[in-house]
């Protein structure tokens, strides 16, 4: 039984040291060369002061080294924080003074983004910088401790350091309402509970060809990376280059055979809306998995026509309970395409409580709030009891006071056939391109900017790609009026592309409900009239 992720590496490579453990950026490495490197890589933080339950961050593209990065942190005791190269340097400093890492492991064309983290930074001294690339990239000004090239002098074998599967493996960060990012703390524990029950139920082993589609700081690439290395599997990096392109998506899964594939929905709705899955398409692949958000059932259907040698399963599960709490697999293609997929029921571990607002229980067929208890939920928000509090609630039933429930914020409800259905969001969270979005986080950093007086973000249901459209409603402050193209812009300094409002509409005032809030039912209504409107002109 493991006790930390890192160890299904080591026990691959004692067994099977020359077998293909990773492949992406056109290089690969056995599962000899993975342990080797990550142990070596080990040594060197561990010289450079990283003790059990420091934070580590990684900066760097998804690759062979990456991957190399997150086993050396784990086998120093240490806590990886994943920092998304492609978000702005305003919000990765946030994520940084929070977890306060020892180390910021870097590679790629990120030397901007770290004069920014890093430099001036109060206390920045405590932060050392380590490169797993070869050499410095030009105009790098922040100058590392190491660099790929030492970890050749370093041993091949792992420092002796004792692991508790209850410690923490990663910090993810997620959107916040208050307008700073959340840090859902995940352990080793919940992780290899839901890895060995996936494995099982998906007879993953060590024929398979496992994609890894989804960014490092998205919880669906733990599965993907650990899943493939508990099953002894090959995992395959999609670069993020082509991560919109559907042609270059099938041609990745025919090139490299791939046998499972797992990504958000709106990647394979995508797929679907060009036309670039064949009839018997993708022979080697024998299953296929979607997490994030809902998978409209027309879409759902033109996969598994053209597919029929494929298994196509739903999971379902935030971020807060490490992967996915609930999955269904569909036993035939649906023939109704207004029907519904259920989220399933409970993984193994898990459960689905679906309660009233005095966290009683509903009757089958009604609606309730989404209540997730069992081995997969995390201890909660990093260095934030009072978020943690909000959401992690003490089991209704009391039997065991030590015992928790996790608040989701989805409505849902059981049905007849004893499945559980999805039926949307209770508060203003929501779900674009499969990231969990918090609308307050939004309107926050756009109260920053001196152009508008007020504004307020809704999200618009699109039932294609998007999943749901992101929309901003404003009223300019006094002077020249701001144009959407410059508030955009000056957004996307302090937030990430899949943040940022697709739809901007000016307003003098922004109408009022009854109690002189902001009605954001109507401003939904308006949205959706002009998207109409656009539609039947188009």
């Amino acid at each position: 039984m493991p006790e930390s992720l890192a160890d299904w590496v080591t026990g691959q490579a004692a067994r099977r040291p020359d077998a293909v453990a990773v492949a992406g950026d056109g290089r690969a490495l056995t599962y000899g060369e993975l342990e080797t490197q990550s142990s070596r890589l080990a040594w060197i933080l561990e010289d450079g002061g990283c003790r059990k339950g420091d934070r580590a961050c990684l900066l760097m593209p998804k690759s062979p080294e990456a991957i190399v990065a997150i086993l050396g942190i784990y086998k120093t005791g240490g806590i990886y924080v994943p920092l998304d190269p492609a978000s702005p340097a305003a919000r990765l400093d946030k994520i940084v003074a929070s977890c306060a890492p020892r180390w910021i492991l870097a590679a790629g064309k990120v030397g901007a983004l770290l004069d920014e983290l890093m430099v001036g930074r109060p206390g920045g001294a405590a932060i050392s910088l380590g490169r797993l690339d070869h050499a410095l990239q030009r105009r790098d000004t922040v100058t590392p401790r190491f660099t790929a090239d030492d970890l050749d002098d370093a041993p091949d074998r792992a420092p002796g350091r004792r692991h508790d599967r209850r410690d923490p493996a990663h910090i993810l960060f997620t959107s916040g309402s208050t307008g700073t990012p959340k840090g859902v703390v995940i352990t080793h524990a919940s992780v290899i509970q839901f890895v060995e029950w996936a494995t099982r139920h998906f007879g993953m082993g060590p024929s398979d060809r496992v994609s890894c589609h989804p960014p490092l700081h998205f919880d669906l690439s733990v599965f993907d990376i650990f899943g493939a290395f508990a099953a002894g599997a090959q995992l395959h990096l999609v670069p993020a280059r082509i991560n919109l392109l559907p042609n270059l998506l099938a041609d990745f899964i025919r090139d490299h055979r791939l046998t499972q594939w797992f990504s958000v929905p709106s990647v394979l709705a995508y797929m679907a809306k060009f036309g670039v899955v064949g009839q018997d398409d993708f022979p080697a692949l024998r299953r296929l998995l979607w997490c994030g958000e809902v998978f409209p059932t027309p879409a759902l259907i033109d996969w598994m026509k053209r597919l029929p040698h494929v298994r196509f399963t739903n999971l379902y599960g935030p971020t807060e309970t490490t992967i996915a709490s609930s999955s269904y697999t569909l036993p035939a293609c649906p023939e109704d395409e207004t029907r519904p997929i259920p989220i399933g029921s409970a993984c193994d571990g898990e459960e689905l409580l679906i309660l009233d607002e005095d966290l009683r229980p509903v009757p089958d067929g009604c609606p309730g709030d989404l209540y997730i208890r069992g081995a997969g939920l995390s201890p909660g928000y990093w260095n934030d009891p009072d978020r943690t509090n909000e959401v992690f609630l003490p089991d209704p039933r009391g039997a065991d006071p030590s015992a928790r429930i996790y608040r989701t914020g989805d409505r849902a409800l059981r049905g007849e056939d004893g499945q559980v259905y999805f039926l949307g969001r209770s508060d203003t969270q929501i779900k674009s391109r499969g990231y969990r979005i918090e609308l307050g986080e939004i309107e926050a950093c756009l109260g920053t900017l001196g152009s508008i007086r007020e504004c307020a973000v809704v999200g618009i249901p699109t039932g294609g790609f998007e999943g749901t459209m992101i929309c901003c409603a404003y009223a300019p402050a006094p002077g020249p009026d701001p144009t959407a193209a410059a508030l955009r812009q000056s957004l996307g300094r302090l937030l990430p592309a899949h943040m940022l409002p697709s739809r901007w509409m000016a307003l003098d005032r922004l109408p009022r409900n009854g109690n002189g809030k902001i009605d954001r039912s109507s401003l939904k209504a308006l949205f959706a009239d002009h998207e109409a409107a656009a539609a039947r002109h188009s």
